[in-house]
């Protein structure tokens, strides 16, 4: 008979046939095996005695990290550790265990906390089976609208055991266990030769289990990626990136009405010759007129150098005031053919940006410079004033989108450490992710 509600139905105490010890049932009916915590044998629960169903015959006594007995509140409702088993895989020769805690409330039934490594999962059986299908060439599972990606598939065998459980737990019992994930939660099949029962879990930090048990100290540290555990740069890459997009929008548009706002007024052009050796080789320009507001000045410069060079001594001459901006500018360019094919160096043009150049009546003082061997050449200087720059806003994009693409980076080596765990170790599943 169930307990009235709101009352936590009685406890009963039996004795281990083995040894005598007192042995606590707290599922009772429910309950179909239990262990000895003296002599560590499994009992049969429904037998009047308790009859012996296996004797403990291991070497060592394993400590759960949550006693059982212990009481905590998960999902508003309170649940009691009554079991603790220890389950273990092979794989290539190397033992794989995890610990799972059989949790027990009379009015909600069971549910289980699983732990490796430091990784902890909250679990609960579902009853409805998932649709079998396939994602990236890969089994996988759907389940109330979410596509599960089978992880891996192994048999677990169960290699230690304490408290009580609904089946008749044995050490050495095995099934075959196959996972499917869609962090933060993971589906699992245990198949039998007689059954097969599905679970699904959600990942827990440990802080979480220790608030919920008020277990002293602090949580064993997580080692490693588990198989669902949520990537913690996941969602910010996401978000940094739409905060990126948003910037490098924003810059575009700045960059367009900088274009628009911008004069980029041709002010002067003319075009010259210069021989090497020539006995006066500088000159000055006609003056010309800046407008506008104080902004900058682009001088071009044009040549038809043909495997050679050549150096322009330049200054930009405000004639009221005489202030003079000097600066020079390196042309060279070199071509030919070798074993290899084709090749150049440099260019027969170059450009150069002085910022912030008052209005007022200019002209240019230039010196043009050859090897003395060099034949003529012939070039062009055109001088733009108020030109728009972008190498700004190449740079602020670059700024924008560093952040991103480090999270990113982040991001896919997360996703390659869980399933370099996995049953699909070289596959790079973690890419398809992100």
């Amino acid at each position: 008979m169930s307990a009235p509600s709101g009352q936590a139905p009685a406890v009963k105490a039996l004795n281990c046939p083995g040894c005598g010890a007192t042995v606590t049932i707290r599922g009772l009916e429910r309950t179909l095996s239990v262990v000895c915590e003296s002599c560590h044998s499994i009992l049969d629960a429904k037998h009047p005695s308790l009859r012996v169903l296996q004797k403990f015959e291991g070497q060592q006594h394993i400590q759960p990290l949550i006693p059982l007995g212990a009481r905590g509140k998960l999902h508003g409702d309170v649940y009691e550790v009554i079991g603790f088993q220890v389950r273990t895989i092979h794989v290539e020769g190397v033992a794989y265990s995890w610990a799972e805690y059989l949790l027990f409330n009379p009015y909600k039934g069971f549910r289980y906390l699983t732990e490796y490594q430091g990784h902890w999962n909250d679990v609960k059986a579902v009853r409805s089976v998932p649709e079998v299908t396939q994602t990236g060439g890969k089994p996988a599972v759907r389940f109330l609208g979410e596509t599960y990606k089978h992880f891996q598939t192994g048999r677990a065998e169960t290699t230690y055991v304490l408290g009580e459980f609904p089946w008749q737990v044995r050490v050495g019992d095995d099934v075959t266990v196959m996972d499917f994930v869609a962090p933060p939660r993971m589906l699992s099949s245990e198949t039998t030769e007689d059954e097969v029962t599905w679970s699904l879990g959600e990942y827990l930090p440990g802080g979480r289990v220790w608030e919920a048990f008020q277990l002293p100290g602090r949580p064993p540290g997580a080692m490693g990626v588990f198989s669902n555990q949520p990537s913690p740069f996941k969602p910010k890459t996401r978000s940094m990136w739409a905060m990126a997009l948003l910037l490098l929008g924003a810059l575009f548009a700045l960059s367009q009405l900088l274009a628009v706002v911008s004069r980029n007024e041709e002010v002067f052009s003319g075009r010259y010759s210069f021989q090497a050796g020539a006995a006066e080789g500088s000159y000055v320009t006609d003056i010309f007129p800046l407008k506008g507001r104080t902004s900058n000045v682009e001088l071009s410069i044009r040549t038809d150098l043909s495997n050679n060079w050549a150096f322009f001594n330049l200054a930009l001459i405000n004639e009221q005031t005489g202030e003079a901006y000097d600066f020079g500018r390196e042309v060279s360019y070199y071509f030919g053919r070798d074993s290899d094919g084709s090749w150049s160096e440099g260019k027969p043009g170059d450009s150069v940006y002085i910022p912030a150049v008052p209005p007022g009546r200019y002209y240019l003082r230039v010196e043009p410079e050859m090897a003395p061997s060099a034949r003529s050449m012939d070039y062009t200087l055109t001088l733009r004033r108020d030109v728009p720059q972008f190498s700004f806003f190449w740079f602020a994009a670059l700024f924008v989108v560093v952040p991103p693409i480090l999270y990113t980076l982040r991001a896919l080596t997360f996703e390659h450490a869980r399933w370099q765990e996995s049953d699909y170790a070289s596959s790079g599943e973690g890419k398809d992710d992100e």
